[in-house]
């Protein structure tokens, strides 16, 4: 009875998502204030049967109901309550309903926090984000229904979760990276409006702006933590594989780093403006590609969900009809905006118009890196492997060109910058940060020319940043009335610069100077990682809920004195008969000490995986950091909006000759 009343409440989602994608729209462009009034009730219904429909999945994974072929298919009786929870999104059908729901949530948080915002805009953006929801739903009940029956023939119990999955990590991850890839949405939205009124301007801007920041802060903590259980659940000590998936998460986000700093330009200054709106419908549309990438069974990896083809041209056709709609509008549109702003060669302005060229250049190299041997292959024109040889060979001069720059343009100014007085500005922090990255090298004993760049890099980010912070806390009342003075915004973007330098700093660390070592090893033996010597001493069994393992005990000694114990595992999983690796790590804020089971090879002896990982955990708490940043930045008071009820009728809007005039409401 339940999966039949989720199934409901699927359908009358879908029902809402029509009309609010109508509705609003009809009364948005007519002026009719009646049926704009129906987008707030018609948002809210929307999220509560999506979210009705997503606590009923939820129940059939508790209570055990394998007469639900998604739930047989990703469950069993044994496993843990909370890894039934989040089976939930363990499979293909789930987690596109997570996807709606979480589509529906920020629909539901944009009638919440956008009440000030004139009515025939919000009714735009919700009509919008509406269309999309239908396109979703139909997604979901056609192609992907959890709720399909196993009639009359249940099964005694379920095939069990991917043990991949069964992870702390994976709880968390794709709730977060969903957020990230929805949210996206509402700054699509709002483009897509902004376009349909003529309206891009400095208001279109700030009210853009923190939709699409907390979407990527949300983005930043889904791809850090699945960075983190790649690191520590797959057994190889890596952080990141240039995976296909992992890219397609990363697309999106280098492409919302870009639409951030454009959407300050024209906030603050009022230029950049297409060019924002085209940023704003290639980041929605890049979270669209990593939707299809991972379910359209193009892919092969751990992460990917389906291989049904009639799935993968269901999300195809709706990547493409949102794409081509959106950009003939932005054709049509983007021409009627007139910027009359000048600006210096060396101005604030000018650099961020680099920062946004050397983002987009890093997000076309990466697209490019992943979908063009999937293209060779579907055109029968032979198989090519792009691998992490050609991303880091051609991504790390990108990263370290953005780094650098960004220094420079915190210096800058407004509209002009001197070119002498900026010179003299920087000469101090250039010489402070090879001096540091110089120590740095010493340190760590070894130099290469990346390793020096990219520590240089993370260093003079870090060094502009706090030089900036020492030049804005001056005041005749002092430094702390100076610091109090800034903005919250200011902050965030304090924050979101040091993590961007944490993770080059991590990143260049970690890779030039992390030590791995594959060893036989059994009972007694030792083997040297760097400083740390790693001592054997015992091999032993355990039961979990729903496995068996094998573990080892290594004792780790650092300069003769014991610093920890280590128990990795080799586990079997009883239901499925799968073997998986749990690695165990000395964890610190410096370094990590890393030990993996491998394979037995002899009655006594293991392959054994040891590695020494410097600054590894930098990358991702400048990943959290970031995203905290992005945080601070949406709590600034300018975005607690007030709009002038006089003037809230008053829009701008296209004649029926193409051109904009005002109207009211």
């Amino acid at each position: 009875m339940y999966p039949e009343l989720g199934q409901l409440a699927l359908i009358l989602a879908l029902l809402l998502a029509v009309l609010l994608s109508v509705v609003p729209l009809v009364g948005a462009l007519t002026g009719r204030d009646s049926l704009q009034a129906f987008a707030r009730p018609l948002a809210s219904g929307m999220f509560v049967f999506t979210g009705l429909a997503f606590a009923i999945l939820a129940h059939a994974f508790l209570v055990d109901d394998f007469s639900v072929a998604y739930v047989a298919n990703n469950s069993n009786s044994m496993l843990p309550w909370y890894y039934k929870f989040s089976a939930v999104w363990g499979g293909h059908e789930g987690s596109l309903l997570l996807w709606a729901l979480m589509l529906s949530g920020w629909t539901l948080a944009v009638t919440i926090f956008s009440r000030k915002l004139p009515s025939v805009m919000i009714s735009q953006v919700l009509s919008v984000l509406g269309m999309i929801a239908v396109g979703f739903f139909l997604f979901v009940i056609i192609t992907s229904n959890p709720f399909d029956r196993l009639l009359p023939n249940i099964p005694a119990d379920g095939r069990d979760l991917n043990p991949l999955l069964q992870d702390i990590g994976l709880i968390m991850h794709p709730p977060m990276l969903y957020m990230g890839y929805v949210g996206f949405s509402v700054a699509f939205a709002f483009a897509i409006a902004a376009l349909i009124n003529g309206r891009l301007d400095a208001a279109w801007a700030r009210w853009s702006r923190p939709w699409t920041t907390v979407a990527w802060a949300f983005l930043t903590v889904g791809i850090a933590l699945g960075s983190w259980w790649a690191y520590y659940e797959l057994g190889w000590g890596g952080w990141w594989f240039w995976d296909p998936v992992e890219n397609a998460s990363l697309l999106p986000w280098l492409s919302g780093t870009a639409l951030m700093h454009s959407l300050a330009v024209t906030e603050k200054r009022g230029v950049f403006k297409s060019w924002t709106v085209l940023l704003a419908i290639v980041s929605f549309a890049l979270s669209l590609l990593g939707t299809f990438l991972v379910r359209s069974g193009v892919l092969t990896s751990v992460h990917a969900f389906a291989s049904d083809p009639e799935r993968g041209s269901f999300l195809l056709m709706l990547l493409g009809i949102t794409v081509v709609a959106s950009l003939v509008l932005y054709a049509f549109r983007a021409p009627v905006v007139h910027v009359r702003s000048r600006y210096g060669s060396l101005s604030r302005e000018v650099f961020l118009l680099f920062n946004n060229v050397l983002l987009v250049s890093a997000t076309a190299l990466v697209g490019i890196g992943t979908l063009y041997p999937l293209v060779l292959d579907y055109l029968e024109m032979g198989k090519l492997s792009i691998g992490e040889p050609f991303f880091n060979t051609t991504f790390s001069p990108l990263a370290v060109a953005t780094g650098l720059l960004l220094g420079v343009g915190i210096f800058s100014r407004w509209k002009k910058t001197d070119g002498g007085w900026l010179a003299r500005k920087l000469l101090w922090p250039l010489a402070l940060s090879t001096a540091i990255t110089a120590a740095v090298m010493i340190g760590y004993g070894g130099f290469t020319p990346w390793a020096f760049l990219g520590v240089f890099t993370a260093v003079w980010v870090t060094v502009a940043t706090f030089w900036d912070i020492w030049d804005k806390s001056s005041s005749r009342n002092g430094r702390l009335y100076g610091l109090r003075r800034q903005s919250r915004s200011y902050w965030g973007m304090v924050l979101g610069h040091l993590g961007v330098a944490m993770v080059m700093a991590g990143a260049t660390i970690v890779s030039n100077y992390g030590i791995e070592r594959d060893v036989r090893m059994q009972p007694g033996d030792s083997a040297m990682v760097g400083d740390y010597r790693i001592v054997f001493t015992d091999i032993g069994q355990r039961e979990g809920p729903n496995y068996t393992s094998e573990y080892g005990s290594f004792d780790v000694y650092l300069d003769g004195k014991q610093v920890s114990e280590l128990h990795p595992e080799k586990r079997n999983y009883t239901v499925g008969m799968s073997m998986m690796t749990e690695a165990d790590i000395d964890a610190g804020l410096f370094r990590d000490v890393f030990v993996a089971i491998g394979e037995r090879i002899s009655d006594e002896a293991w392959a054994i995986r040891v590695q020494y990982k410097p600054l590894v955990r930098w990358l991702w708490l400048g990943a959290l950091v970031m995203a905290l940043g992005g945080f601070l930045a949406i709590a600034d008071k300018r975005y607690r909006i007030r709009v002038n009820k006089e003037k809230e009728a008053k829009v701008i809007q296209p004649d029926a000759s193409g051109k904009t005039a005002e109207v009211t409401s």
